[in-house]
Order: C-alpha cells, then sequence, then structure tokens
C-alpha cells in the first residue's frame, strides 16, 4: 500500500508507543494476538489495521492516557480513508433542496392573492353587530379548523400538489395509521429483539462491557482459505481481507478465526462467565473452488484459543493451549478458561477457531456475563450477520503465483 502523510504520521504513532514500552516485537505481538510481522508493518507504515481495537490495545499496554487514545484514534481515521475511498455524496440531496424552495417562492405570490379575500369576509363586519347570536353555530366549525392548522404546516410542505381539503384527509389517515404502525412496531421490536434478530450490540439488560470483533484474520498473519464462486483478483494483505472477500462475496473456508476484544465501561469488575456457540443454519458445503491466502507461511506464536467444531449438532467453545516458539526453548501457554474478569483498565481478548468439515455453517457466538448483582448475554456477531464457515473438503484449491501472476492449481486440502 503506497504511503502517504497521514498513514506516516500513524506509523509514528505507533512507533512512539512501541519504543515507550520497550518490548520486543513478538513480545508485544503476543499480548495482541498478532504476528511480529504484522506489528512490524503497522509501525514501518507497510500497512493499516483494518480495525482501530488492536492499536488500541497497544496503547492500553504500552501506558497511553486518555488523549493520547484520542489522538491515535484520529490518526488511524486519517489513514483507514487512505484505502477505503469517500463515497460520492448522491446526487439526490442537492436536488431536493431548491425543489422544496421553489414550490414556496411560488407558494408565496398565491397566499397573497389569497390573503386579499380574506379581508374581504371580514368586511361584512356590520351583519356580525345585528346577527350576533345566529353566528354561534358556523363559530364551531371555523374554531375547529385553526387547531389542526399548525399541524398541516408540515403535510403542506411534503405533499405540495395536493389540494387543501385532500392533505387534512390525508393527515387523519396519517395520524390513524401512523399510530397503528407504533403500537405495531413497538410489539414487534420487542418479538424480534428477544429471540434471535438483536443487533451486534443490544442486551437486556443494558451491559456494562463494550467489545469489537475481528472475523477475517488468518493463521500467522498470511495462512487462510476462502471459498468464491468466480476467480478473484489477487490475494490481498491481510489488512485489507475484509473488503476483498467482501467485494468478491467469498466465504471462510474450512476456518474463521474471530477475536473478541472485550472490555469494561468502568473500574467496576465485569466476571465473564462462559462463551456459547448459536448454529443458526446448516447445509450442503458450497460447490465453489479454494483460494489460498499464502503457502509455506509459518509463526513462533500459536495463540491460546478456543476451538469449535461447528459439524457437531451441540458446538461448544473448548479452551485449548497456545505455543510460544520465539525463544531458545518452546513454551506452552497455558489455556484460560471461564470465568475471569475485565473492566476499563484490563481488557481481555477471546480468540476463537470454528472449523467445519462438512457443513456450510451460519453461526455466532453469546457471552454471559454479571456485575454488580446484574448478569446478562450479549449476542457476537459479524456487523449483525451470522459468521460463515463452509468445507473445503474435496474442493479444487489454488494458490496465487507471484512470478505468473495467475492462480494455479495447489494441493488439496482435506480439512
Amino acid at each position: 500500500m503506497p504511503k502517504n502523510a497521514t498513514v506516516e504520521e500513524f506509523a509514528r504513532l505507533v512507533r512512539a508507543l512501541k519504543a515507550r514500552d520497550g518490548r520486543s516485537y513478538e513480545a508485544l505481538g503476543r499480548r495482541l494476538s498478532v504476528s511480529a510481522s504484522t506489528l512490524h508493518r503497522y509501525c514501518s507504515g507497510a500497512t493499516v489495521p483494518e480495525e482501530f481495537a488492536v492499536v488500541d490495545r497497544l496503547a492500553l499496554l504500552c501506558g497511553a492516557d486518555e488523549e493520547e487514545r484520542r489522538a491515535l484514534e484520529a490518526a488511524w481515521t486519517r489513514a483507514d480513508g487512505t484505502r477505503r475511498p469517500p463515497v460520492p455524496e448522491p446526487a439526490a440531496e442537492p436536488t431536493p433542496g431548491p425543489a422544496a424552495e421553489t414550490p414556496e417562492p411560488g407558494a408565496e405570490p398565491a397566499p397573497e392573492p389569497a390573503a386579499e379575500p380574506k379581508p374581504a369576509e371580514p368586511a361584512p363586519a356590520p351583519e356580525p353587530a345585528p346577527a350576533p347570536e345566529a353566528a354561534p353555530e358556523p363559530a364551531p366549525e371555523p374554531a375547529s379548523e385553526p387547531e389542526p392548522e399548525p399541524e398541516l404546516e408540515p403535510v403542506r410542505a411534503r405533499v405540495p400538489g395536493l389540494p387543501p381539503e385532500r392533505r387534512r384527509r390525508r393527515w387523519g389517515w396519517v395520524g390513524v395509521v401512523g399510530g397503528a404502525l407504533a403500537v405495531v412496531g413497538t410489539v414487534t421490536l420487542g418479538a424480534v429483539l428477544l429471540p434471535g434478530k438483536t443487533p451486534e450490540r443490544a442486551t437486556e439488560p443494558p451491559a456494562p462491557l463494550t467489545w469489537t470483533v475481528g472475523s477475517h484474520l488468518w493463521q500467522n498473519g498470511c495462512g487462510h482459505a476462502y471459498l468464491a464462486e468466480r476467480t478473484p483478483p489477487p490475494p490481498p494483505e491481510a489488512a485489507d481481507a475484509r473488503s476483498w472477500a467482501t467485494a468478491q462475496g467469498a466465504v471462510h473456508g474450512g476456518e474463521t478465526l474471530v477475536r473478541v476484544s472485550v472490555q469494561g465501561k468502568s473500574a467496576a469488575a465485569v466476571v465473564l462467565q462462559a462463551l456459547h456457540v448459536r448454529v443458526v443454519e446448516r447445509g450442503a458445503p458450497l460447490p465453489w473452488a479454494a483460494y489460498r491466502m499464502g503457502d509455506g507461511c509459518g509463526g513462533a506464536v500459536t495463540p491460546r484459543r478456543f476451538e469449535v467444531d461447528l459439524d457437531r449438532p451441540r458446538p461448544v467453545a473448548r479452551a485449548v493451549d497456545g505455543y510460544d516458539a520465539s525463544g531458545q526453548e518452546g513454551r506452552t501457554l497455558p489455556a484460560v478458561s471461564f470465568p475471569y474478569a475485565v473492566s476499563a483498565a484490563e481488557p481481555e481478548e477471546l480468540l476463537v477457531s470454528a472449523a467445519a468439515a462438512g457443513c456450510d455453517c451460519r453461526w455466532y457466538l453469546e457471552l454471559e456475563w454479571s456485575s454488580e448483582g446484574r448478569s446478562g448475554t450479549v449476542r457476537i456477531t459479524d456487523e449483525g450477520r451470522p459468521f460463515r464457515t463452509s468445507s473445503l473438503t474435496g474442493r479444487p484449491a489454488f494458490g496465487y503465483d507471484d512470478a505468473s501472476r495467475r492462480w494455479v492449481p495447489a494441493e488439496a486440502d482435506g480439512s
């Protein structure tokens, strides 16, 4: 990715954090669950993280204060924009402005002639004097119209082409239908939120924690496979995996790695009680070819994680050990089991590896929590949609050859 001033400024701030901490790329990478080479690319400006969460965790580890973290997030936002071209503003927005104004000038001349007849109506003022008692019956009718008159103004502005009588009728129906829809909408929303359509950050009761999700992770920053219906363009940098896969309609092949970063909103401890896996749909594996993002890559650190077998009738998240081979003597990273606590100052990361060998599975996670006498469950999804993993078994596999700049057949993966 070509560097520019915004990317270099972001990289400078990341380098400053790393220098302040003093630990090596490998040591910091282990704490952040990223490879040393990936962290080095962030510091050099070779790439920009797809999510700010990993940089925010680095800032917390290196002792950055709130002001530094805000400046870092602003720099990341500017740098991230260099690889995400701005969406052009829709041309429809300017049009309504003038269109809404043109009727008004045209409407102003109309009220003026209409205003002149109105004084002409009060002109027969001499008649009310002789018949003040006969007027009470017509009087209630004008009294009933002035009250709705202010409410009708917005409707006139939105529907300039309708005559006043139809506007009144339309407003009456809008009021009745709108009221009915409000009641139905409230009931429907409650029904939708409770069983299974909750937004990613909606919980009952409100959660005292916050979280971010990364679902396009690669093993050691380079090992991953996607299933695609058509031959895709060359593989992207790992940081751009989400946008690349979305553009191709690609699906995780064989395994999906999900990183959930959880943090409390205050100093009060929030205890994470359990992590559950919910499969919402199973289908036959996709009949698409597999495209590998890298071959022969390896890493010194295999982080501890939760492994999930999506082919089981009731999948569970099972904690497994990691391994650190960066030193002269390798060492095991013991698995961490529930429950454990998080707070605003002590975030935690959950790395979930979900594998499928015989299905095209759609699934999500549920995280149980408790804090200060309250408890609840948060639903972890892929930006509001279930995660998706499809088997690679028996699918033709391809790897990208940099020399010929094309995808070439690779050894089949039976996972």
